[in-house]
């Protein structure tokens, strides 16, 4: 008898101690020349999609085209929630239009799939990894540098600093990893700062197009320096425009994945910490210095 309570005690304390065992769910990461990254996933059971991984954006959107011709059934739009499986794991989202999405991909997702969770990008592994909890060897890497997340109209932004003849603004920043060039400066920011643009070299002028297609004229000229965490960069090509502001109702500037390509990075969302490590991609040329020679 004393022998079967001990079998039916071991039996039932397995499932207690199978939750406390840290999961995640490994999904392959791919990063073209673009600087875009994305992952294969299948909406609504049917169909499967490149989809962009933008912290810039929130919840599924689709291109028109996709919508229209590449689908196996038309979804509605806006307030419908459909099931899109990355990985193991089944998520829930409505879905929304766009003209265009990133280059070689049928459309975006945000960072709000993984409320309450870590998200891990690793260049060097070309992998995503959504984790329960943070790993423990992270808080304990000197390597690693840390900003807090502020979050804005379900966006979320970190603190970074930039520099130019002397003059030092630390400010706001767009974390968006579906910005494929390096920084996109808002002036009515770098008005408040006093900050030197006419100091910084010219490189070229260009059109840019939004989401909807939209036509933003663009400049690109040289910073000296920008710092984010303990790590700074030097004489980095950055985008500045006049017609467009990065976020519309707030003054901030965007880091885009020109730049936190350079870094494997944990994004915790449980306690709204972003940490980053340089990889193997950190000392890469830019595309604008490839094309200039700058």
């Amino acid at each position: 008898m004393k022998r079967n309570l001990l079998i039916a005690f071991v039996l039932m304390s397995i499932p207690v101690f199978a939750q406390n065992i840290p999961l995640r769910d490994t999904i392959s990461l791919t990063i073209n020349d673009h600087n875009t990254i994305f992952i294969k996933a299948i909406f609504n059971e049917k169909d499967t999609l490149n989809l962009n991984f933008d912290t810039g954006t929130t919840e599924l959107i689709l291109t028109n085209d996709v919508l229209k011709n590449r689908l196996k059934a038309k979804p509605t739009l806006y307030s419908t929630f459909y099931n899109l499986k990355m990985g193991k794991t089944n998520y829930r989202t409505k879905v929304y239009d766009a003209e265009l999405a990133g280059h070689e991909t049928d459309g975006r997702f945000g960072w709000d799939f993984f409320k309450g969770k870590v998200v891990e990008l690793n260049y060097d592994n070309h992998s995503m990894i959504v984790h329960s909890e943070l790993p423990k060897y992270v808080p304990l890497d000197s390597k690693f540098t840390t900003l807090k997340m502020e979050f804005w109209k379900d966006l979320f932004l970190v603190s970074s600093e930039i520099k130019q003849n002397g003059i030092v603004n630390t400010a706001l920043f767009l974390f968006d990893t579906g910005f494929d060039r390096t920084v996109l400066l808002d002036n009515d920011l770098l008005k408040e700062g006093n900050f030197p643009t006419n100091k910084m070299e010219f490189v070229k002028k260009v059109i840019m197009k939004g989401a909807q297609g939209n036509e933003i004229p663009v400049i690109t000229a040289n910073l000296k320096t920008l710092k984010i965490g303990k790590y700074k960069f030097k004489n980095i090509p950055v985008q500045t425009t006049t017609s467009q502001k990065p976020l519309r109702d707030k003054n901030v500037h965007l880091l885009g994945n020109e730049i936190l390509k350079r870094f494997n990075l944990f994004l915790d969302f449980q306690k709204n910490v972003v940490y980053l490590k340089p990889n193997h991609l950190f000392n890469d040329k830019y595309i604008d210095q490839k094309k200039n020679g700058i």
